[in-house]
This record gives C-alpha cells, sequence and structure tokens, in this order.
C-alpha cells in the first residue's frame, strides 16, 4: 500500500467514522451510501493485459495505407466480468521506447508475446486495482507506432485523439500492426483522463483542444500550450535546436526511414528567423481553448527553463475566459514532475481528482482552494482562485537614480534614458547579482526596500522604446526579487531535487513492474536575490510576430514582452527589481550583432500582477526603509548552454 500523508490519513480516519456511525443508523432497504474513494479491490497482478493498434485515418509516412498506433493496456479483468465498464487514464508519449520515463528514466518492457511487461510510472500500479484501465500510447512514429512525429501537429494530436475515438467506438483498432482481428473497447465506458508530462502533457493539451467528445480531463505537466512559445520568444531564437531535430531523436528506426519528407516540412516550415508560419498557427492550442470540454488540472515549475511558464499563463488564461474548471499546483522546481517534489500529496490528490472526474464521487476536490503554490521548499500555501482575488495589472516606471547606472522603479512616470551594450557572455544571473551596481550590458531599476510583503501572482508584461545602434539586437526583461532567501535549486541539472537511494511504494506490483520508486528530497541554495519572472524577445519582430525587419539604427522601436507566469511574495525588507538587458545567455542564440540600446525611460513601463493592486504597492514602498544590500548577490548557477533538450 503507498505511503499517505497526514490528512490523508485524517481523512481516512473520518470516513472511516462515518461509515461506522452510519451503519448503527436505520437506512433504507437496499440503500448505500455512497462512494468518496476508488479502493485496490482489483486484482493487479491478475490484471488483463493487451496491446491494439488503433487506425489513425492518417498516412504520413507515405506508404499507401492509414497508419496505426499501437495502445498498450493494463485493465483489472473482474469488472469484465460482473458486467461492469471501466474509466481510462491515458499517457500517449513518444518516449516509451527512447528516453524512458520518471525520475529513474523508465521504458516499456514486453514479453515474448509482444504484451506489455513493465509499464512506465506508477499510474497502472496505482490506479488499474482501484477500477481504473490505463492505456499507454505510442505517439505516431515512435516505438511500435506507424506513422511519423510531427512535433505537436496533426499526427501527434491525431494519433492520441483517435484512441479515445477508438474508447469510444468511433475508430477501429485491430490485434496486430498489420492486418489482423478488429477489436472494440467494450470494457470501457470511454470517459478518459490523459495525463503526462513536457511533450505527454503537451499532447494531452492538443487533444482537449480537438473538443473531442470522451475526454473528461486532462492533467498537463510541464506541458507547452504554443509550440512556437518552445522554439521562440517573441522573434528570439532559444537555444533548442529545429523541431525536425527533436523528431529524430524520438522517431523508431522504422519511421525514420520513412519520414524524411515530414521531417524536411518541420524544417521549411520552422525557419530560424523567428517569424511565425503556418506551422505554428497548427501547433497553437491556446487559439483553440474555446473547444475544450475538459476540466484541466495544471502543474507547472516557476523555474521551469525547459517548458516556460510562457506556455501556462496564456493557456490558463484562455481557460478561464471560456469557463473550463481548473486546478493548479505551481511548485519552485524547474521541469520536474511532482511525484518527485510532493509525492505524498500529489498521489492523493490525483487519486481525488480522477475519482471525482472519472468515477463521479462526490469527494469534495472540486470544492478545495484552486491552487497550491510551493511558497519555500517544501512548504506550501492555498488560494481560493487563481490569480486570487484582487489581483490587478499596475504600471510601474523606471526612472533614473542617485547612482549612476542603479535606476529605480515606482509608479510615477518618468524621464531619461538608460544604455546599455549587449553581452551574450552575461544572462540573468549575471545581471541579478549586479543589480545594485552599473556594469554595462543591462539597466537596473530597484523600489526601495520594502515595508510590506508584496506578493506578484499571473504574467507581467514590460513594454520597452529602445534605439538601436545595428540592423539586429535582442531584449530581455527579468523580475527579480533581491534579497536573502533560500530557494530550490532550479540551476542545478536535478533542477531543484536530489534522488534518494530509498524507495516508497506507490500500488501493486508484479515481477516485471515494480510500484517502488526512489524517494527524492529538497535540493536548496541559499541565495541573495530570486528571479521571479523572465522575458524575451526580438526587437526587429516590434511590428509582427509574423515578419520580422532589419532594423534602422539610430531609430527608436517600441516593442512590448511577455514574461512567465508566477506566484512569488517578495517580503518586507527586500526589494523588487526589473532588469532590462540584451542577450540571455545560455537562453537565446545572440543575434547576428552587437548592438548598444538606449531605452527610453519616459515610453518604457512594466505591467506587473500585484494582489492588491496599485494600492499594495503603495503600501509596500511606504514606511522606513533598511540597509541596501550588498553590491554583489549570491544566486543560483546560471542554467547549462542545451539544458533543455531534449524535451522530457
Amino acid at each position: 500500500m503507498p505511503t499517505r500523508t497526514r490528512s490523508a490519513i485524517r481523512r481516512t480516519l473520518v470516513t472511516a467514522a462515518v461509515v461506522t456511525l452510519t451503519a448503527l443508523l436505520p437506512t433504507p432497504a437496499g440503500a448505500r451510501p455512497a462512494p468518496r474513494e476508488s479502493t485496490p479491490v482489483y486484482s493487479y497482478a491478475q490484471a488483463i493485459r493487451e496491446s491494439v493498434w488503433v487506425d489513425t485515418g492518417l498516412d504520413e509516412d507515405g506508404d499507401g495505407k492509414h497508419d496505426r498506433v499501437a495502445a498498450d493496456i493494463v485493465r483489472p479483468a473482474e469488472p469484465a466480468r460482473q458486467g461492469r465498464k471501466v474509466p481510462v487514464i491515458m499517457d500517449a508519449s513518444p518516449y516509451y521506447s527512447c528516453c524512458g520515463r520518471g525520475n529513474e528514466s523508465q521504458l516499456k518492457t514486453y514479453d515474448a508475446q509482444g504484451h506489455v511487461v513493465q509499464m512506465p510510472l506508477f499510474y497502472d500500479n496505482f490506479f488499474v486495482p482501484r477500477g481504473y484501465a490505463f492505456v499507454g500510447v505510442d505517439l505516431a512514429g515512435t516505438n511500435r507506432s506507424d506513422g511519423c512525429v510531427d512535433i505537436g501537429g496533426p499526427s501527434d494530436i491525431g494519433s492520441a485523439k483517435a484512441v479515445i475515438d477508438w474508447l469510444n467506438g468511433r475508430a477501429k483498432a485491430y490485434t496486430s500492426r498489420t492486418g489482423g482481428t478488429p477489436v472494440r473497447a467494450g470494457w470501457t465506458n470511454g470517459r478518459t483522463g490523459m495525463i503526462g508530462k513536457s511533450w505527454d502533457g503537451t499532447i494531452a493539451n492538443g487533444v482537449a483542444a480537438t473538443g473531442v467528445k470522451g475526454l473528461k480531463t486532462i492533467v498537463p505537466i510541464s506541458a507547452i500550450s504554443s509550440w512556437y512559445d518552445y522554439y521562440f520568444a517573441q522573434g528570439a531564437p532559444l537555444y533548442d535546436g529545429g523541431p525536425d531535430h527533436l523528431a529524430d531523436r524520438v522517431e523508431s528506426a522504422g519511421a525514420r526511414a520513412h519520414c524524411a519528407a515530414v521531417q524536411r516540412r518541420l524544417a521549411e516550415g520552422s525557419p530560424r528567423n523567428g517569424d511565425w508560419t503556418p506551422l505554428w498557427t497548427e501547433r497553437d492550442y491556446v487559439k483553440d481553448a474555446a473547444k475544450v470540454r475538459a476540466s484541466v488540472f495544471a502543474v507547472h515549475g516557476m523555474q521551469d527553463l525547459n517548458v516556460r511558464t510562457q506556455h501556462l499563463g496564456p493557456w490558463w488564461d484562455a481557460l478561464a475566459q471560456n469557463g473550463v474548471r481548473r486546478k493548479i499546483w505551481l511548485s519552485q522546481t524547474g521541469h520536474v514532475d511532482p511525484f518527485d517534489f510532493r509525492r505524498g500529496a500529489w498521489v492523493d490528490t490525483l487519486h481525488r481528482w480522477f475519482d471525482h472526474e472519472l468515477l463521479g464521487y462526490d469527494n469534495g476536490v472540486d470544492r478545495e482552494p484552486m491552487a497550491d503554490v510551493e511558497r519555500h521548499p517544501d512548504q506550501w500555501v492555498t488560494t481560493p482562485v487563481w490569480p486570487p482575488a484582487g489581483t490587478r495589472a499596475t504600471v510601474l516606471h523606471p526612472a533614473p537614480g542617485r547612482q549612476a547606472g542603479v535606476g529605480t522603479l515606482g509608479p510615477r512616470r518618468a524621464h531619461g534614458t538608460a544604455v546599455l551594450t549587449d553581452d551574450p557572455r552575461l544572462g540573468e544571473t549575471d545581471w541579478a547579482a549586479h543589480v545594485t551596481a552599473a556594469t554595462p550590458e543591462k539597466a537596473g531599476f530597484l523600489t526601495a526596500p520594502l515595508s510590506r510583503a508584496l506578493r506578484l501572482a499571473g504574467s507581467a508584461e514590460v513594454t520597452v522604446t529602445a534605439t538601436p545602434t545595428t540592423s539586429s539586437a535582442h531584449l530581455s526583461a527579468v523580475l527579480a526579487d533581491i534579497g536573502p532567501d533560500t530557494i530550490r535549486d532550479y540551476a542545478d541539472p536535478a533542477e531543484g531535487i536530489t534522488t534518494l537511494a530509498e524507495r516508497t511504494c506507490w500500488g501493486e506490483s508484479t515481477a516485471g513492474d515494480s510500484a517502488c520508486y526512489k524517494e527524492t528530497r529538497a535540493r536548496t541554495a541559499a541565495v541573495g536575490y530570486t528571479v521571479v519572472s523572465r522575458g524575451w524577445a526580438d526587437l526587429g519582430h516590434h511590428a509582427s510576430v509574423t515578419k520580422g525587419v532589419p532594423l534602422t539604427p539610430g531609430k527608436a522601436y517600441t516593442m512590448t514582452l511577455r514574461l512567465g507566469a508566477t506566484d512569488h511574495v517578495v517580503p518586507a525588507g527586500h526589494r523588487l527589481a526589473l532588469i532590462i538587458a540584451g542577450t540571455d545567455k545560455d537562453l537565446l542564440e545572440p543575434p547576428s550583432t552587437r548592438p548598444t540600446l538606449t531605452v527610453d525611460l519616459s515610453r518604457t513601463t512594466a505591467e506587473v500582477p500585484l494582489v492588491g493592486g496599485a494600492g499594495a504597492f503603495a503600501r509596500a514602498t511606504s514606511g522606513a526603509a533598511t540597509a541596501p544590500a550588498p553590491t554583489v548577490l549570491k544566486g543560483v548557477g546560471a542554467p547549462r548552454a542545451g539544458r533543455h533538450l531534449p524535451l522530457d
């Protein structure tokens, strides 16, 4: 049995007491209390393990036949014998044979008959005994599936959607990859929940955006909402290569031999100049948020520099505008699964979420606070709605300061300029470490030390008016909390966790599929500043992301940078800083020139989502000031170049 959190144990004890008391009271003949939690009453060892190949209706590999995608299934045997149908938890992934899933990089394994023996992650071990089927889908072009990988396009999304259609009787499947006997999913009620981290969670977003019937909920973890934003930041190319390189990394050898044309289309449709093309429109799920029928339980690391929170903010806001029921967890980690930073609470919450969404149990999870936010390592707070009620975009203005090269940040428009010279050798950690000193590669602006805490929640925007000296230029904007703290070390290769030797078990095991996983603990760092949010852009795309243009040296341009979503409290005594710079080392590819930029402060603003709005800022910046921070501050190490390849 899995380890349980204290809250789960208390809930179990209370439930047991209520059940006991209810048993003592008279009840109508034949009446039973409504279930509130699925329990492990079915045999995992005797579960049915089977594979089907679902017809996608596509022919991406050009062999003249419809592609079939492999779906490996683990489901309890008993419900079928009892005439009961079960819901499905589904993870559609390109990683089941090439790269592995989870902190221990598990792969699918098979027996001599081709039936799945090990299904990565704990989902089947935990949920199959509780009356769910688990379906692991090999995306088109990967592992045992036909077709080609197309990086979040019609093949990727269509291959996963086809499985949901089959589960609901709208598509065909067979017992083998070629030929075979038709097979129906008569054992399921069709109610499906999709889950997955990174690319897997991205597929969940994309399938939900088709509006497919039968998909009741998705749990996207560190997931992409627009593939353009994975490879570019408003025209500025990120260090991610191109989609054709990623496709080559995950495709099976058989698919690779037949998918050169698809990879060529990927390369031609995603030029590294940062222009938005039809390929990116096809892979933008935010524009289709109005089609989403499923509820959404999103999880994201606020310091994820792989799938950055620029993906979370627009998706979350679009879902809210369309009335989608939502829940969210925000951690201090980088690109890390919640199973590895908050394991007990995660399994308990996910269990109740699926019970509610797929089994219809009234367990109260839908009435709990919408958001859980990690405020300090392993210290979480909740918020009834997110962003919190009373959060308002508040316009702050940078201004020249008393110290040359170090400006102020406040509510009043100022005049003057700031000058910086792009230095691709430096990045956000260098800028923040020297924000209280004049350095040539950035312009920094700080509030006075706060007399009260100030909470940022949501997505910020920074509008910059700058005059370049060359025909190309990049811009970076960073919000930072200047003051001492202990945070998760997200710049470490493990991105905020340390993996231990001890294991805990979460469900039932077989000889070929253990439910026991290595434990982790928070990996922390003592810092003098914390980068709260960041955003980047290519100034040549100031007029439109669709088409970049050469800049005219000496001419002023205005551009608004979208910063990643966050939820952060700047404590009393700390300062909020805005940093404007050029190329962010290890995150942006440098431009062809090294410009000097003159920033017009009268036309530069930061629109920051503050809980309490302008009034909260006024209160937090009034009162006695404390001593200034030292000139050089310590932070986490700089992100490693290429650290986010591949997407996993």
